[in-house]
């Protein structure tokens, strides 16, 4: 959510930012805030006048009685009571005004970096760079579901019987080696200096309102019916939502986190649910690195979150590329997003595994998350979050590229201590 300051000051910037987001029909909003904010502040000020002429008349009423004026204090009286009613009515008005007021505000997309390429979807997305050689073998690479079958690893069909589609059962050595790399995910960030945490799983809707727009909370969250509690789609929401109402002292920060958690997701729109496949599911689980900090600090932990994601991977031989999103793939709330793609050998394409995110103090003006300086002033912290690692989507990527033309999976030096030592899975032929 934007400062309303700006939209007063400079309307223009915030209309040209929802042009670049290809978000028209929202213009209107700009022009339909700067007018609520106007009656507002009248209203707050004749609201004030009342108070104090109140005030003002309360005070003499004392005075009359004390002079043996009861007629005219009696008058004073009246009129006091009629302020009152009067003053009622504007502070309803106040109220109305602020809802309607913030209520677009939640609407208009936050202020993109001028770095962020102008592009309408995903398709104008920009490479970045590459890193690893990406190879394609000499032999067939069958699809993932295909290898897990084939290992005894997952069971799609009786998942559906269950749940439906979007879920499914891993066991054996693929469900061993899914907990491995989240194991091996979350060592890996408390290595490099993030605290771990399991956060809780549901959240109330006032942190679901802060830490995502409308738009995104219709199309994944999932609610509990007949409770204020919603199922997280990924813990940065729980972990963002963790500093609600704080004022947090700068000499803390920056808060550097790493958090695992189940995730639920609707998957609602264009991409829809998998009939056969684990890419796009319902449940899934995630090894997320968020960072509270001074605004001044956020660009330089936006590049360090998105290169530990690299790292982590090529740590396992996935070659892996970053993408730069344009500004109509950005979430509202997003002011720079950057994917980290991994390579698949059978498809010969990369496809997303991750995503790193600085949305400003956007949710940290929603939520009123603030830092307070050595001299006692306030002002608002940034937020940043990243995704380390999130199977099983990320075991489509491992299998491909650590399969083995005999049909065993490597297992990279790395996650041997989390599988028991094992240097393959899977039996020749």
């Amino acid at each position: 959510m934007l400062d309303i300051n700006l939209i007063r000051t400079n309307p223009d910037l915030v209309r040209e930012n929802i042009r670049k987001k290809f978000q028209d029909a929202k213009l209107s909003l700009v022009d339909e805030v700067i007018a609520l904010d106007k009656e507002n502040r009248e209203t707050m000020q004749k609201a004030d006048g009342l108070r104090n002429q109140r005030k003002t008349l309360s005070k003499q009423i004392g005075g009359l009685m004390a002079k043996g004026q009861k007629e005219e204090a009696e008058n004073t009286k009246k009129q006091v009571a009629a302020l009152a009613d009067e003053l009622e009515a504007l502070e309803k008005r106040e109220e109305e005004l602020q809802a309607e007021i913030r209520r677009r505000m939640l609407v208009i997309p936050n202020i993109i970096d001028p770095s962020v390429p102008i592009g309408k979807d995903d398709s104008e997305n920009v490479e970045v760079q590459r890193f690893g050689e990406p190879k394609v073998p000499d032999w067939e690479i069958p699809y993932h579901v295909d290898i897990m079958e084939r290992l005894n690893g997952i069971d799609l069909d009786s998942a559906r019987k269950t749940s439906g589609n979007g879920f499914y059962y891993l066991m054996g050595d693929i469900a061993r080696l899914h907990s491995a790399i989240l194991s091996y995910g979350r060592d890996f960030m408390i290595d490099r200096g993030f605290t771990y945490v399991i956060p809780p799983y549901m959240i109330h809707g006032n942190v679901v309102s802060g830490v995502m727009s409308f738009a995104e909370m219709e199309g994944m969250m999932y609610k509990i019916e007949g409770e204020d509690l919603y199922l997280i789609g990924t813990s940065e929401h729980s972990m963002i939502g963790k500093f609600i109402d704080s004022i947090l002292d700068e000499d803390t920060l920056p808060r550097t986190l790493t958090s695992y958690s189940p995730c639920f997701r609707k998957e609602v729109g264009a991409h829809g649910i998998e009939e056969r496949g684990v890419y796009r599911i319902h449940q899934f689980e995630k090894q997320e690195m968020i960072v509270v900090c001074k605004p001044e600090d956020s660009p330089m932990w936006f590049d360090r979150l998105w290169q530990n994601t690299v790292d982590f991977f090529r740590s396992m031989d996935i070659p892996v590329r970053t993408l730069e999103c344009c500004s109509g793939d950005l979430a509202d709330l997003k002011v720079k997003s950057v994917d980290v793609e991994a390579w698949s050998p059978r498809q010969q394409k990369y496809f997303e595994v991750g995503s790193c995110s600085n949305l400003g103090d956007a949710q940290a003006r929603r939520l009123q998350i603030r830092v307070r300086d050595k001299d006692g002033r306030k002002y608002l912290a940034h937020t940043l979050n990243n995704t380390c690692v999130a199977p099983p989507r990320m075991l489509i990527a491992f299998l491909e590229n650590n399969l083995l033309p005999d049909g065993r999976v490597r297992i990279p030096e790395v996650l041997r201590p989390y599988m028991g030592g094992k240097e393959f899975i899977g039996q020749v032929g």
